[in-house]
């Protein structure tokens, strides 16, 4: 008969397959912004000389980037959740494209800078919905698993972006990897239109308009607890940010890596944050976000103080170095998601703005803490003081701001169900 109900291994086959294209949309989105960064890093020289200024002001084109990011995702936050996801997503990615292309055509390296914040301004709606969307859906151990899937797609953007740019521009020169941003774009707002779900019904929206819109911020910046947690993602971006900014430097002037051995080196610590995020949305399954985040930032804490023994005595050379570091930077898979969840977690009804200050201490925190690896000198010790100093702090936070310590966090099994209040009509299926 045609009403037979499918057969429940079809049901779950489809299901599965509904849950990766979801996986893949939400972390091709929550990737653009470092897309957008990692794509540009091998043609900054490039672009230095052909608009005659120097390493310095090209530099700045990625701090303007990150600042745009920053301002960007404060702004569009209190938005989505008046607005609803979809339309401030497709908005940003509109915007985003214009830019590209203007970049694409920019006469100068002050309309470069100018643009590049521009850039990440609007492409911060990417980030923001992303992570708003896995809130609205999912809650608790689900979110937790939820985001370290995403990590795996998100992840693969510092592996292989640097790449793809260096192709693209050799092919032609620099201007043309704002080109492929705006292709990526383009392809990205298709799938959004076609496939991506109003996960923000309107009756769970902030209706009120005005200044009621940011006054979100007022509440979360008055909860200790939240920006207590809101802040660890950031200090683990920091952490990933000065080994970025170090790394090119310890390991080529000081180890005698070549541009190919380094970028092997980069690959291979990138492989371990998406390893360890993977290992953790098994994890959640069965430990609670809580319990897991506080066992996690004492292994950071304790492998980052072995990072100086190695420095100093030599010991395993530049293994022993890569070895080191890979551990210290695949703690931030157990990290970042775990934290993020367990901030948003009182928020559902405001999950845009949560997610929105989440994301600006994880890039306002990285791009200020980040250059002290530059300003102590930029080799190795200069870089795992850093790394240390942000450890630490990460646990003083948790310890002094939040309950992990005082009993706050079990090891109860996490359970991985979809909050029922949560569905968005016409979005069945996509569940974890």
């Amino acid at each position: 008969m045609s009403d037979t109900p499918p057969k429940t291994g079809t049901r779950d086959r489809t299901t599965r397959r509904t849950s990766i294209k979801y996986i893949l949309m939400l972390g091709a989105l929550a990737a653009l912004p470092a897309v957008t960064t990692d794509m540009y890093l091998p043609a900054l020289p490039e672009v230095a000389e052909d608009l005659h200024t120097s390493a310095a002001a090209a530099q700045f084109t990625l701090s303007g980037t990150l600042l745009g990011a920053a301002v960007g995702q404060l702004v569009i936050g209190p938005f989505s959740d008046r607005f609803g996801r979809r339309l401030p997503l497709i908005i940003g990615i509109a915007l985003h494209v214009v830019v590209s292309l203007l970049c694409f055509l920019a006469p100068n390296i002050g309309a470069l800078i100018v643009l590049r914040l521009l850039q990440g301004f609007f492409n911060a709606a990417a980030g923001v919905v992303a992570l708003a969307v896995v809130r609205d859906r999912f809650t608790g151990s689900s979110a937790a698993a939820m985001l370290s899937r995403l990590m795996l797609v998100i992840g693969l953007a510092p592996l292989l972006a640097p790449s793809i740019g260096q192709a693209v521009s050799g092919l032609w020169n620099w201007r043309a990897v704002f080109l492929a941003l705006a292709l990526i774009g383009v392809v990205l707002g298709a799938i959004v239109l076609k496939w991506m779900p109003e996960t923000l019904p309107p009756e769970r929206r902030r209706t009120k308009g005005g200044a009621s819109t940011f006054s979100g911020f007022r509440v979360l910046l008055k909860d200790r607890q939240f920006l207590a947690l809101a802040t660890v993602p950031g200090l683990g971006m920091a952490v990933i940010m000065s080994y970025v900014v170090g790394s090119p430097f310890v390991f080529q002037d000081e180890y005698g890596l070549s541009p190919a051995q380094y970028a092997a080196v980069f690959a291979i610590n990138g492989v371990g944050m998406v390893i360890s995020a993977q290992l953790n949305a098994w994890l959640v399954g069965r430990y609670s976000p809580m319990g897991i985040l506080r066992l996690a930032v004492l292994l950071l804490l304790g492998l980052t103080l072995l990072l100086p023994v190695i420095v100093l005595t030599g010991l395993g050379g530049v293994a022993g170095l890569v070895a080191g570091l890979w551990l210290v930077l695949a703690m931030h898979g157990f990290i970042a998601s775990n934290s993020s969840v367990l901030a948003l977690n009182n928020y559902g009804h405001m999950a845009g703005s949560a997610a929105a200050l989440i994301g600006a201490l994880q890039v306002g925190l990285a791009g200020i803490i980040s250059p002290l690896v530059g300003i102590l000198g930029g080799g190795a010790m200069a870089m795992v003081s850093v790394i240390i100093g942000c450890a630490v702090l990460i646990v003083l936070i948790l310890a002094t701001a939040t309950t992990a310590y005082r009993g706050g966090g079990s090891n109860r099994p996490g359970r991985r169900r979809l909050r029922p209040e949560a569905e968005p009509a016409g979005a069945a299926g996509a569940e974890s």
